[in-house]
Protein backbone atom coordinates (compact mmCIF):
# COMPACT_ATOMS: atom_id res chain seq x y z
CA UNK A 1 0.00 0.00 0.00
CA UNK A 2 1.10 3.50 -0.66
CA UNK A 3 0.82 6.43 1.73
CA UNK A 4 -2.78 7.03 0.66
CA UNK A 5 -3.87 3.42 1.35
CA UNK A 6 -3.96 2.31 -2.28
CA UNK A 7 -2.68 -1.08 -3.27
CA UNK A 8 0.51 -0.90 -5.31
CA UNK A 9 1.01 -3.72 -7.79
CA UNK A 10 4.69 -4.34 -8.52
CA UNK A 11 5.81 -4.28 -12.18
CA UNK A 12 6.57 -8.02 -12.16
CA UNK A 13 3.00 -8.97 -11.17
CA UNK A 14 0.30 -10.17 -13.53
CA UNK A 15 -3.39 -10.92 -13.45
CA UNK A 16 -2.84 -13.73 -15.97
CA UNK A 17 -3.03 -17.03 -14.09
CA UNK A 18 -0.56 -19.77 -15.01
CA UNK A 19 -2.13 -22.55 -17.07
CA UNK A 20 -3.21 -25.71 -15.27
CA UNK A 21 -2.45 -27.89 -18.24
CA UNK A 22 0.33 -28.34 -18.94
CA UNK A 23 1.59 -27.67 -15.46
CA UNK A 24 5.04 -26.22 -15.05
CA UNK A 25 7.84 -27.44 -12.82
CA UNK A 26 9.12 -23.88 -12.37
CA UNK A 27 6.68 -21.41 -13.82
CA UNK A 28 7.96 -18.00 -14.88
CA UNK A 29 6.16 -15.09 -16.47
CA UNK A 30 7.50 -13.12 -19.42
CA UNK A 31 6.30 -9.56 -18.84
CA UNK A 32 6.99 -8.41 -22.41
CA UNK A 33 5.21 -11.36 -24.05
CA UNK A 34 2.55 -11.52 -21.31
CA UNK A 35 2.76 -15.31 -21.11
CA UNK A 36 3.94 -18.07 -18.79
CA UNK A 37 6.83 -20.35 -19.67
CA UNK A 38 8.80 -23.26 -18.18
CA UNK A 39 11.89 -21.99 -16.42
CA UNK A 40 13.15 -25.39 -15.24
CA UNK A 41 15.97 -27.06 -17.13
CA UNK A 42 15.46 -30.54 -18.56
CA UNK A 43 18.12 -31.79 -16.14
CA UNK A 44 16.08 -30.47 -13.20
CA UNK A 45 12.85 -32.03 -14.55
CA UNK A 46 14.59 -35.39 -15.05
CA UNK A 47 15.94 -35.28 -11.50
CA UNK A 48 12.37 -35.14 -10.15
CA UNK A 49 11.23 -38.31 -11.90
CA UNK A 50 10.58 -41.19 -9.55
CA UNK A 51 13.09 -44.00 -9.44
CA UNK A 52 11.67 -47.44 -8.85
CA UNK A 53 12.96 -48.49 -5.44
CA UNK A 54 14.95 -51.70 -5.09
CA UNK A 55 12.83 -54.46 -3.52
CA UNK A 56 13.55 -55.07 0.15
CA UNK A 57 15.17 -58.30 1.33
CA UNK A 58 11.81 -59.43 2.73
CA UNK A 59 10.07 -58.81 -0.61
CA UNK A 60 12.77 -60.83 -2.39
CA UNK A 61 12.41 -63.67 0.12
CA UNK A 62 8.63 -63.68 -0.35
CA UNK A 63 9.06 -64.00 -4.11
CA UNK A 64 11.62 -66.79 -3.71
CA UNK A 65 9.34 -68.57 -1.25
CA UNK A 66 6.39 -68.35 -3.63
CA UNK A 67 8.49 -69.69 -6.50
CA UNK A 68 9.82 -72.60 -4.42
CA UNK A 69 6.32 -73.41 -3.16
CA UNK A 70 5.04 -73.49 -6.75
CA UNK A 71 7.91 -75.74 -7.85
CA UNK A 72 7.32 -78.08 -4.90
CA UNK A 73 3.60 -78.29 -5.68
CA UNK A 74 4.37 -79.12 -9.31
CA UNK A 75 6.90 -81.77 -8.27
CA UNK A 76 4.46 -83.40 -5.85
CA UNK A 77 1.73 -83.37 -8.52
CA UNK A 78 4.08 -85.07 -10.99
CA UNK A 79 5.01 -87.70 -8.39
CA UNK A 80 1.32 -88.36 -7.70
CA UNK A 81 0.64 -88.87 -11.41
CA UNK A 82 3.64 -91.21 -11.68
CA UNK A 83 2.55 -93.21 -8.62
CA UNK A 84 -0.96 -93.76 -10.00
CA UNK A 85 0.34 -95.26 -13.29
Amino acid sequence: MDDEGNYVVPDQCTTIAPPNNPSFYKAAFDVKKQQWYEAATQEYIDSLKLVTPRPSDIELLKKQNALLSKQLTQLLAMQKVGASD
